[in-house]
């Protein structure tokens, strides 16, 4: 099995490898497509995402992503939209889930934020009317809210969730998301036997912040889902815990959240936990449930023993102690 690795800048380098070696570990033989993207691409071919990095998903139509770095000031793209984009990686998902080990003011987390990928004011169709006046288009059609609205959906039967919240603004962005909200409730139609809800985005915020464990699957327009994906996963231990894939009909990005930590960089200490985890969905998605599975219990082992756990997770070890103990703890 062939499946593209963009190794990233800054840690990604080194938390993808670890990554590798853990994949490894766990008995999944894959031969692994190196493709560029982030600053270092930028340096060598002009431009931060090559198109011949599009061109090796789209042939080999997965990738495992760490952290880029979108240079700043020098008018390039974001490599995220640019990947979404072109790829027509329309669905963000981002498990979100208590993990043993992790202190934090909540437990018993277990969510999934579903994230609009492909429109809204992300799609950056920006322009200057006059000097001194921006205007952003915040595009919103049909198709878009329909297919996102039932991923959601068949991802809550599929994993045997029960609740689908969407989340809108629809009061005051009568036209846009008010066509999402139509578009939601008619899907909503066709799965009667899971619970549907439409609640603001602002009494969202507020009620995850009081007890988040009421939901269940969040779905939403790209702009909020970006915001909600990052608070949630800081309910749960931060980005450096939190696993996150980008979908399509025919392409699948599974990537680390955070960004590239340029300051740790090259030192060895980095977290790997993300894109581990991150990997962890990629093997599921392509049929390798059993592994998937052991990766997942071997970070929480990990986890909970609380040996050899990188500072942030509050231990002294580094990259290289905390995947020595998810690899020693596959058979756990």
């Amino acid at each position: 099995m062939k499946v593209v690795l963009i190794a990233g800048d800054g840690i990604g380098p080194e938390v993808t490898a670890a990554a590798q070696e853990i994949i490894s570990a766990a008995g999944v033989k894959i031969d692994w497509v190196p493709a560029a993207a982030g600053l270092g691409a930028a340096e060598t071919h002009g431009e931060p995402l090559p198109e011949e990095t599009l061109d090796l998903i789209r042939k080999h139509r997965v990738a495992l992503k760490g952290p880029c770095t979108t240079p700043v000031g020098k008018g390039f793209r974001s490599i995220n939209v640019r990947l979404r984009k072109g790829l027509d990686l329309y669905a963000s998902v981002r498990p979100v889930k208590t993990l043993p080990g992790v202190k934090t003011p909540y437990t018993d987390v277990d969510l999934v934020v579903v994230r609009e990928n492909t429109e809204g004011l992300y799609a950056g169709l920006e322009h200057q009317v006059v000097p001194g006046v921006i205007e952003s288009l915040r595009v919103i059609t049909r198709a878009a809210c329909e297919r996102i609205v039932r991923y959601a959906f068949d991802l809550a039967v599929r994993t045997g969730r029960h609740r689908v919240t969407f989340c809108h603004k629809a009061d005051v962005m009568r036209l846009t998301d008010g066509l999402f909200l139509e578009c939601a409730r008619e899907v909503a139609d066709d799965f009667p036997f899971i619970a549907f809800e439409e609640k603001s985005i602002d009494n969202v915020c507020l009620e995850l912040a009081l007890d988040p464990t009421k939901y269940d699957v969040l779905v939403m327009e790209n702009l909020f889902g970006d915001v909600i994906s990052d608070l949630c996963a800081g309910l749960v231990g931060g980005l450096g815990v939190v696993p996150g894939a980008n979908l399509g009909a025919r392409y699948a990005v599974f990537e680390a959240v955070h960004g590239s930590a340029p300051d740790i960089a090259g030192k060895g200490l980095a977290n790997p936990i993300a894109v581990v985890r991150s990997a962890a969905m990629m093997l599921d998605y392509v049929g390798e449930r059993k592994a998937a599975e052991r990766i997942e219990r071997a970070v929480e082992t990990t986890l909970q023993a609380g040996v050899g756990l990188t500072r942030d997770l509050g231990g002294t070890g580094n990259t290289a102690t905390i995947t020595a103990e998810i690899i020693k703890n596959l058979g756990a």
